[in-house]
């Protein structure tokens, strides 16, 4: 892999996080379209590197399944098997 490759990838991960830390602190919960604003964050480049699965599973472990809407609770355990986070 190029310098200049990972070089956005990590750039991606910590626009991730940064993003993660923003949506978090508006209410500590996710709602679907910031569940949706992260993923679309880690698959821009059609891949979710290592890095920005450490970074989802870091926020999917903070989400209770009982503080979010059932329809987004369904899509974070989606999210973690289809991408192994």
């Amino acid at each position: 892999m190029s310098e200049e490759s990972i070089e956005k990838k990590d750039r991606s991960s910590i626009e991730l996080a940064h993003a993660s830390l923003v949506l978090w602190a508006e209410d500590g919960t996710l709602d679907a379209q910031e569940l949706d604003t992260l993923l679309n964050i880690a698959l821009r480049d059609g891949v979710i590197s290592e890095n920005e699965k450490d970074v989802l599973r870091g926020v999917f472990n903070r989400v209770h399944e009982e503080d979010v809407p059932a329809d987004v609770w369904t899509k974070i355990q989606a999210i973690r098997k289809q991408h192994g986070i």
